[in-house]
């Protein structure tokens, strides 16, 4: 994997960057863990300072301690092709977490990610209206659902 943005997110854990680190390589079928570095010295010894890349994208990760923590301010998308896809990332990043309308959810480690249709804009163009309605009735998106409420 070739990385070529230098600039990239950079996740404050509180013990917990490594293992979230591993489950989010579990998922996505192109990642690894690049490096682990753990740390020798100070109130995170022992503790690691993880980087990681998942579809090409480079994460960094770290065990900052308590005093952070994320909030949906800040989410990953994930656009998916097929209906199949959204039922793969939904059910994998939602699992010891919690779902929340318009295909949002925080993992396990909460964190917010939205697991949407590619071009959902497109979907949305005819009724934008009633597609918007269908989609804030839903946890995980269906883009059959979404689909027909663009065709009324």
């Amino acid at each position: 994997m070739s990385i070529t943005s230098k600039i990239y997110p950079f996740l404050w854990f509180d013990g917990q960057a490594e293992e979230a680190a591993e489950f989010y390589v579990s998922i996505f079928q192109n990642a690894r863990i690049v490096h682990v570095e753990k740390i020798t010295t100070g109130p995170a010894e022992g503790d690691a300072v993880v980087e990681f890349e998942l579809d090409g994208q480079r994460f960094g990760a770290v065990d900052g301690g308590p005093m952070y923590s994320f909030t949906p301010a800040v989410s990953f998308v994930i656009e998916c092709e097929t209906q199949a896809e959204i039922d793969y990332y939904w059910e994998r990043l939602s699992a010891g977490g919690r779902t929340q309308p318009c295909g949002w959810l925080v993992d396990k480690f909460g964190l917010s990610w939205q697991v949407i249709p590619a071009g959902l804009g497109e979907i949305m163009e005819p009724a934008p209206k009633e597609v918007m309605a269908a989609l804030l009735e839903m946890t995980k998106v269906d883009i059959a659902a979404l689909r027909r409420a663009a065709e009324g």
